[in-house]
């Protein structure tokens, strides 16, 4: 488990491209955080790790996107399972979940049974909480200014043991 201050903008998309070069496909990465925290922005910094089409903006009304890889690599599928009120529609839309790197916003919960391993990202707001009222969850989620957050990164599974990411049992 690693736990990392973030000041800004710039540098929660650069620890996203260098999770995102780390990441292969069949990971699963669940993200969690107020609205505003900055869930979209990391996950736009993975999948330039990646190096997927893009753009990387929300999926928060189509409720999944998928980017393919330019780089001969896994394609990165984007979830937003805010809407989402189980794992059953969750199922439903049918994800492969082991030929791609999968990233789920609000999925805590959601995925567990889903892989053997994950790595769940936690990103503190000090700030976030106001967001929580904000009609437009896409337009909140991506940094609304610079201010600093706290990841906590914590590896689940055969996947991430014995890693920097791996949480203490």
């Amino acid at each position: 488990m690693i736990r990392l201050d973030v000041p800004g903008t710039a540098e929660m998309e650069a620890f996203g491209r260098e999770l995102g070069s780390q990441l292969r496909a069949g990971d699963l990465v669940v993200l969690t955080g107020p609205l505003g925290a900055g869930k979209t922005t990391l996950t736009r910094g993975i999948g330039a790790g990646m190096r997927v089409r893009g753009p990387v903006q929300s999926p928060t009304f189509v409720l999944a996107r998928t980017h393919p890889s330019l780089a001969d690599g896994p394609p990165l599928v984007h979830v937003d399972a805010y809407r989402l009120g189980d794992a059953m529609l969750l199922d439903d839309l049918d994800l492969d979940f082991d030929r791609s790197v999968v990233v789920v916003e609000w999925g805590a919960g959601l995925v567990d049974d889903v892989s053997d391993s994950r790595l769940e990202i936690v990103i503190e707001r000090p700030r976030g909480e106001h967001l929580e009222a904000m009609a437009d969850a896409a337009a909140a989620d991506d940094l609304g200014g610079d201010e600093p957050r706290t990841l906590e990164v914590r590896g689940y599974g055969p996947r991430w043991a014995g890693s920097v990411y791996d949480a203490p049992q």
